[in-house]
């Protein structure tokens, strides 16, 4: 039973997922650290973090990360399953019959109303990082230059996140050094 609730969870988190990863999180934080409590608002943006830098999709990690620590490789295997299944039957029901409407006007303006809300749910996902992930000015100066490099500079994000890792073990370092 809990592996069908693993399951069913990341589907409806899959299935309102328009947008990718970024605009899962507050989705993902509603289901796993509000509702059912399988992770702390902490963990899961960590498990967000690690699930960007590696291989794969965002979604897909994190919800194989947390299903892990919830429940073992069964619950992994649960909750990555439960997290892509609405889109390969979504996926497979539109390709069927998209190329047929994909020029009607109707459709055009549908998907241009997705593309706006899923700007507002990546900013909101960027809010609630910025609020929680920064928590000190040698936070606030990482934050500001991971922007610059990735944002603006078009850096790779996984040369982004070594780069704060470092900084943040030194910044730490030398922190302790000072007490």
């Amino acid at each position: 039973m809990v592996f069908l609730e693993l399951f069913i969870t990341f589907a409806k988190v899959g299935v309102m997922t328009f947008g990718g990863g970024y605009a899962m999180l507050p989705i993902l934080e509603r289901e796993v650290v509000e509702n059912k409590k399988w992770a702390t608002n902490d963990e899961l943006l960590n498990y967000f973090a690690v699930g960007q830098c590696t291989p794969g999709i965002i979604a897909v990690n994190t919800a194989t990360f947390i299903g892990y620590k919830y429940k073992g490789i069964r619950g992994a295997i649960c909750a990555t399953a439960g997290v892509i299944f609405p889109s390969l039957v979504i996926i497979t029901i539109l390709a069927a019959f998209l190329q047929n409407f994909a020029e009607i006007p109707v459709v055009i303006h549908a998907f241009d109303g997705i593309r706006a809300v899923v700007g507002a749910l990546v900013i909101n996902a960027v809010i609630k990082f910025f609020k929680s992930g920064v928590k000190d000015l040698t936070g606030f100066f990482i934050f500001i230059a991971a922007f610059i490099v990735a944002g603006l500079l078009g850096i790779s994000s996984i040369y982004v996140v070594i780069g704060a890792l470092i900084v943040g073990l030194i910044a730490g370092k030398l922190g302790r050094c000072k007490e």
